[in-house]
C-alpha cells in the first residue's frame, strides 16, 4: 500500500507575477565529499513555475503566490561523479522575515512531489511563523514529477486496464501465474520505457536521494539542513541522518516507517493500521443516520464484505465509461481512511454502491492513483514500485509471500475478499536491479536532537513506528492522539506548535509530550 502525506495542495487564491528570474550561487556550504565540488557549489536559476507542472495537481499547486522554481544537477550515479548526470524539480517560497535557513521538505509516498507539497504548505506554514523564518523549500526526488527523467513504466490505458482487472488477484495456480507474468511485464516495462533504463533504476532508490538532499543543503547556501518530513519522508529523513549526522540542524519526521522492518513486517504492520482506522470509521458510521454499514458497528466487517466482493465479478459503472472494480473500491476506501474529514465522502461512496452506482469511491480511487480528469496519471505509482524493489531485500520464498497475505486479512478483515490467499511473487522479485538499501537502525553518532511525531491510530505508519524511530535516532517524541496520517501543520495547534518551537529555537517537547483535538 502507498504511504503517502496526506497532505493536498492548498494555494493562494488569485495568479499573482511571479517574481522576476534570479540566477543565484553560494560557496559549497559545510563538508563537500570528495569528486563533487561542481555539484555542490554549482548555481540555480530561479524562474516561473509554470513549466515544471507535469500534473493538475501541480498546475493547481504552482499558481501559489511568491514561488519560484529551479532545476538542481546531481550526478546519475555517484560512484561516478563525472558519468551522466540528472536534474531534480525545486521550489522555494522565501521566508518574509528574519530568515534562519530553508526548511526542506518531502511528502512520502515514495514517489509523491515536494514541490507539490512546498506549494501547499505555504499558507499554514505562513500562518505559524515558519515562514518568516525559513524559505520553504520542496523538491521531487529523482525520477519523480518534475525531475529528468521521470520514472515511467506504464501507459494511461494500461494503468486503467490493470485497476479494472480483479482476475490478478486469484489465489489459484492459473491467478498466481497470471499475476506473476503482469508482474513480469510491469518490471520489463519500467526498463524499457524509463530514459536510462537500468542505469536510472539502480540509482532511484533512499540512498541516492540522501546525497542528492546534501547537494540541495549546500547549494541553497544552508550549512546544515533543516528537514521536515513526512511518511516515507521520514526514511528519508533517518537515512540522511546516518549518512551525514554532522549535516543536521533540525529534523521533523512525522507518520514514522519503522527503520528495522522488512517489506513483509511492514505491510502486516500497515494493515492493522487500515484495520483499526477502518473499525474507528465504522464507529463513527454507526452514528449516523445513514450509515452505509448499519446501525452495529461490530457488524461493519461483514456489511463491508458483503457490498464490495460482489464487485468482483460484478463491477458497477462510474458514469465515465469506467467500471468500478473491487481493487478500486477498497482503493477509494483506503484512500479516506487516510484522515477523518474524507469519512462521510467514504459513507456517501458506500451509499452510492448500494445503490450500484460507483462515482464517489472510483474518485477517491483516483486521487489515490493520481489519476487527473483528462484520464491521465502522475508519475507517483510508477515512481513508489521503482524506489521499494531497490530500498528492501526482494521477497521470493512463496511460503513467506502466502503467510503474510494471511496475516495482511487478519489484521485488516475488511480488506479480505473471499478467495484464497495468493502467493504470487510482486514485481521487485523480478527487477533487473539489486537493491541498495535495507532496513535497519540507523547510527547516527554525533546528530542534532530530531523529533519524531506519531499518530496513535494512524493508518499508514502505525504508532508504534514512530515510537521505534524516536528510538533508533536517539529523539522526541511527539504523540498524537487521533485517527489520521501524518498531522504537523495540518491545523492542530498543539502538534503545530510544539513543531513550530523545535524547527525555530530548538526547543524539543518534554518527554511523553502527548496532543490530541484540534
Amino acid at each position: 500500500m502507498l504511504l503517502a502525506a496526506s497532505l493536498t495542495a492548498c494555494t493562494s487564491s488569485g495568479k499573482t507575477e511571479p517574481p522576476a528570474p534570479t540566477t543565484e550561487s553560494h560557496p559549497p556550504s559545510g563538508p563537500v565529499p570528495a569528486g563533487l565540488e561542481r555539484f555542490y557549489g554549482q548555481s540555480l536559476s530561479w524562474a516561473d513555475c509554470a513549466p515544471y507542472a507535469t500534473s493538475e495537481d501541480a498546475r493547481s499547486a504552482f499558481q501559489a503566490r511568491d514561488i519560484q522554481c529551479a532545476r538542481l544537477t546531481v550526478p546519475l550515479d555517484y560512484a561516478k561523479p563525472a558519468g551522466d548526470t540528472i536534474t531534480l524539480g525545486l521550489l522555494r517560497h522565501k521566508a518574509t522575515g528574519d530568515r534562519i535557513g530553508s526548511l526542506v521538505v518531502n511528502p512520502g509516498g515514495p514517489g509523491a512531489s515536494g514541490m507539490v507539497a512546498a506549494a501547499g504548505l505555504i499558507k499554514p506554514v505562513t500562518s505559524t511563523g515558519l515562514g518568516k523564518r525559513f524559505d520553504l523549500v520542496g523538491f521531487d526526488p529523482r525520477g519523480i514529477g518534475a525531475s529528468r527523467p521521470a520514472i515511467h513504466c506504464l501507459t494511461d490505458q494500461e494503468r486503467d486496464a490493470d485497476r479494472a482487472d480483479d482476475s490478478e488477484a486469484d489465489g489459484s495456480p492459473a491467478g498466481v501465474q497470471k499475476q506473476e507474468a503482469q508482474e513480469k511485464d510491469f518490471a520489463a516495462k519500467c526498463a524499457q520505457r524509463t530514459d536510462d533504463g537500468t542505469g536510472m533504476l539502480a540509482n532511484v532508490g533512499t540512498r541516492d536521494v540522501v546525497k542528492d538532499l546534501d547537494v540541495l543543503r549546500s547549494v541553497i547556501g544552508d550549512e546544515k539542513l533543516t528537514y521536515l518530513g513526512y511518511s516515507y519522508g521520514t526514511r528519508i529523513g533517518s537515512a540522511y541522518a546516518e549518512a551525514f549526522p554532522k549535516n543536521v540542524r533540525a529534523m521533523v519526521l512525522d507518520g514514522a516507517v519503522d527503520p528495522e522492518q522488512d517489506a513483509v513486517e511492514s505491510l502486516v504492520a500497515q494493515g492493522q493500521g487500515f484495520g483499526t482506522a477502518f473499525t474507528e470509521f465504522a464507529k463513527w458510521c454507526a452514528a449516523q443516520q445513514d450509515c452505509a454499514l448499519g446501525a452495529d458497528a461490530g457488524g461493519a466487517v461483514k456489511a463491508f464484505q458483503d457490498l464490495t466482493r460482489p464487485l468482483i465479478d460484478f463491477p458497477v459503472p462510474v458514469g465515465d465509461g469506467r467500471k468500478l472494480s473491487y481493487e478500486d473500491a477498497t482503493t477509494g476506501v483506503i484512500q479516506a481512511l487516510y484522515q477523518e474529514s474524507l469519512w462521510d465522502t467514504l459513507n456517501t461512496g458506500l451509499n452510492e454502491l448500494k445503490q450500484q452506482r460507483g462515482a464517489t469511491l472510483e474518485k477517491l480511487a483516483d486521487i489515490y492513483n493520481e489519476r487527473d480528469s483528462t484520464g491521465r496519471y502522475g508519475t507517483t505509482q510508477d515512481a513508489f514500485t521503482a524506489i521499494r524493489c531497490v530500498d528492501d531485500p526482494r521477497v521470493t520464498d512463496p511460503a513467506v509471500i502466502l503467510k503474510a497475505q494471511e496475516e495482511y486479512v487478519k489484521v485488516a478483515p475488511f480488506l479480505d475478499d473471499g478467495r484464497p490467499a495468493s502467493a504470487a511473487r510482486d514485481a521487485c522479485a523480478f527487477w533487473p536491479v539489486p537493491n541498495t538499501s535495507e532496513p535497519h537502525v540507523p547510527s547516527v553518532e554525533g546528530l542534532a536532537k530530531t523529533l519524531v511525531i506519531s499518530t496513535t491510530n494512524d493508518p499508514a505508519t502505525p504508532y508504534q513506528a514512530g515510537v521505534n524511530l524516536a528510538k533508533g535516532l536517539t529523539g522526541a517524541l511527539l504523540t498524537y492522539e487521533g485517527t489520521q496520517h501524518t498531522v504537523f501543520l495540518q491545523g492542530v495547534k498543539c502538534v503545530d506548535e510544539a513543531g513550530t518551537d523545535y524547527l525555530v529555537d530548538g526547543t524539543v517537547p518534554p518527554d511523553g509530550k502527548r496532543c490530541s483535538g484540534q
